[in-house]
């Protein structure tokens, strides 16, 4: 995990464990799942090509429910325990090297 800047994440007192392509992580309750990504790969997430604000298509993620998949923006939807993110854009993968 990279050096965290508390500044840039949603005001939380605990961390809740979601899976991301079957991996479990722990990131900062009632944040985004993209600022979520940022607080496991600060470096990658801080220089992806995004806008934050669910303009671009640069932050899908596919998310499991029920055993379907669907899909969210990772900059609009909130980090939930337990949920399963099952696909994501290699931009944004948190848990792959900052493409060069």
């Amino acid at each position: 995990m990279s050096e965290i800047h508390p500044e840039i994440f949603e005001p939380h007192e605990r961390l809740i464990e979601i899976e991301i392509r079957g991996e479990s992580c722990s990131v900062p309750e009632n944040n985004s799942i993209l600022r979520c990504f940022q607080f496991l790969n600060m470096e990658k997430i801080s220089h992806a090509d995004l806008c934050w604000n669910g303009d671009c298509v640069n932050c899908e993620v596919w998310i499991e429910i029920d055993g379907r998949q669907k899909m969210a923006r990772a900059c609009r939807k909130k980090a939930a325990p337990g949920m399963k993110i099952v696909r994501i854009v290699d931009e944004i993968d948190p848990m792959t090297p900052e493409l060069a």
